[in-house]
């Protein structure tokens, strides 16, 4: 049997306990069922583990068939964070995996919803909402099949050639 992992991270610094709760629903372990995933995986960062724990986890794994595992947060994976959700939406797209952008309403300034907004615009990632997470799951299959590139080649030129600022350019969107 094929191993399908639906990988599910908060970030680094604020908890997101709506996401996690979200993701432990019978409906949306359901739609994974439906589309033959294997493994839950959570990155579940500050007071996750109580949420992991209140699901019933082994229930939860046999009435499904899915495998529900979590761990907390890496501090010493920090440094390769950026902004709050951006840092693994970025890591995501360069991997050419259907990911699902789910902004945490509840954080300052909401940039979040503008970031998943814009990339889903541009095909990149599916903007999933709380309240529908199962619908944004079955929407990240066709956009499996569409995949695109990122980051998008817009000029041609190869910025591993210039380090680290040309890598840092690319990304956000600055070419001579």
């Amino acid at each position: 049997m094929v191993q399908r992992v639906c990988f599910v991270t908060i970030g680094a610094t604020a908890a997101f306990d709506k996401l996690l709760k979200a993701v432990l629903t019978p409906v949306f372990l359901q739609a994974l069922q439906a589309l033959n995933y294997t493994t839950l995986s959570l990155q579940y960062g500050k007071n996750g583990a109580k949420i992991l724990e209140d699901c019933d986890v082994s229930a939860n794994s046999n009435s499904y068939g899915i495998e529900i595992t979590g761990f907390d947060f890496n501090r010493k994976g920090l440094g390769q964070e950026m902004w709050c959700c951006s840092g693994s939406i970025l890591d995501a797209l360069r991997i050419e995996v259907p990911l699902i952008a789910v902004p945490n309403s509840s954080l300052l300034h909401n940039h979040q919803v503008e970031l998943a907004e814009e990339l889903a615009r541009q095909g990149y990632v599916v903007h999933g909402r709380l309240n529908d997470l199962a619908a944004a799951l079955m929407e990240s299959e066709t956009l499996r099949k569409k995949r695109q590139v990122w980051p998008p080649d817009n000029h041609g030129a190869d910025p591993s050639g210039r380090g680290l600022a040309g890598v840092m350019d690319e990304e956000m969107g600055f070419y001579d």
